[in-house]
């Protein structure tokens, strides 16, 4: 099953090529911002903002709040360390 998990964008990599660094409970890869810009939320307004990451790409806004407890479900779950697993291994060294 694919998962989308909530990260933090902790830099933008590429402005043009709406590339950022997302961190997901401490495991930190590039991804693509481009689904969550517009001319309201432009690419360098983009760090800090909690996302919902799925297959290197963010997917969707949400709240710290949000993020937090979709966390905790997905630990709950069992689901959360399979997918941070699988960012583990392509991270950004």
């Amino acid at each position: 099953m694919c998962l989308g998990i909530p990260g933090r964008i902790v830099r933008i990599d590429d402005a043009g090529r709406k590339l950022a660094t997302v961190d997901v409970s401490g495991v930190r890869r590039q991804i693509n911002i481009a689904c969550i810009v517009d001319a309201e939320h432009p690419v360098e307004s983009c760090v800090g903002d909690w996302v919902l990451v799925h297959v290197g790409f963010a997917m969707s806004r949400i709240d710290e709040n949000e993020a937090a407890e979709t966390l905790k479900i997905l630990t709950e779950l069992g689901e959360a360390q399979a997918e941070i697993e699988a960012m583990r291994q392509s991270a950004l060294h």
